[in-house]
């Protein structure tokens, strides 16, 4: 089975890099069931999918309640089996230097970034055990690649969730469990507008991005190829980048 007929669950799907994978998924034959907090977004998203002839559910998933998660995979298994793939998506970033002790944005990170693929874990990897097949695709960054100033903890959530992934992949060896985790670098999306209190910097980052930011269809082709692969072969890890970015 390749993406025709699959069944995707996607967290932080009502906008960026999210949507545009459930679009892309949608269009080549897969069925999408869709998870965010905002569901006026998800239920147009979800007609427009429908419209265009493709498959699509949605569910309202705040990512930092794992009763949430559980309703996600429920309504993927009711709706329509199974379910062959978890896209971890959702994510928040706080950019400020350590100086700002910004304890609220860190504990947010913490919860959203790391906590909440925990529990897209714990409530998907039981479904994908008893169904003997699961695929794993986890959007962390490039920015645990590369460490820069006012990005420390930010970075340190998604190398965290990096060195989960690779612990679970390592205890999955048994042909059961593929894991993907997948890095982008800028991307035109709509991340930043939550991250920086800062007027001024927040400006400026808007114009890196719109100066080398690719469009979230890019990362939405790599998952795709991710999942696109034979049920032996696994993308562990694949970074996609403007060709500009240093």
């Amino acid at each position: 089975m390749t993406i025709h007929d699959k069944i995707i669950a996607i967290t932080g799907a009502s906008s960026g890099i999210g949507e545009a994978t459930a679009r892309h998924l949608a269009s080549r034959g897969a069925a999408v069931v869709l998870g965010a907090r905002r569901t006026d977004r998800l239920e147009q998203l979800v007609e427009e999918i429908t419209a265009a002839g493709g498959r699509a559910a949605a569910v309202r998933v705040d990512v930092t309640d794992p009763d949430d998660l559980h309703s996600l995979v429920d309504r993927a298994v009711e709706g329509f089996g199974r379910l062959d793939v978890l896209v971890g998506n959702a994510g928040v970033s706080r950019i400020s230097p350590m100086t700002d002790v910004d304890v609220e944005g860190w504990s947010a990170m913490v919860d959203v970034n790391v906590k909440g693929v925990l529990n897209g874990i714990a409530a998907a990897l039981p479904v994908f055990r008893a169904q003997g097949s699961g695929h794993l695709v986890t959007v962390v960054s490039t920015s645990g690649l590369k460490i820069v100033p006012t990005q420390a903890v930010y970075a340190g959530t998604k190398n965290a969730v990096r060195t989960i992934v690779e612990g679970l992949r390592q205890e999955s060896t048994d042909g059961v469990l593929r894991t993907t985790s997948i890095s982008p670098g800028y991307v035109r999306t709509e991340f930043i507008d939550s991250a920086l209190d800062d007027p001024r910097l927040r400006e400026q980052v808007k114009q890196t991005m719109a100066e080398l930011g690719i469009d979230p269809t890019a990362v939405a082709r790599a998952i795709a190829f991710a999942i696109d692969q034979p049920d032996d072969v696994e993308i562990g890890d694949l970074t996609i980048r403007p060709t500009r970015q240093g």
